[in-house]
């Protein structure tokens, strides 16, 4: 009778601890998300153009600006 109630305490210890366990690999998790969410929604809410990267590049050509 005295086994079975040790081996019911450790069979209970060893499941609060492998739920423990997952648990902080769970909420490990929660910052990554967090912050991949967050790029998300401000990557949605970022204004887009038609046309690409090539459109940024507004600088004037240099071609000809010295008089010659």
């Amino acid at each position: 009778m005295d086994a079975q109630i040790v081996l019911g305490i450790l069979a209970a210890a060893g499941a609060v601890s492998i739920f423990l366990f997952a648990l902080k690999g769970l909420l490990d998790q929660v910052p990554d998300v967090i912050r991949s969410w967050r790029r998300i929604v401000v990557e949605v809410r970022r204004p887009h153009s038609d046309h690409g990267p090539e459109q940024e590049d507004h600088r004037p050509s240099s071609a000809g600006a010295d008089g010659s």
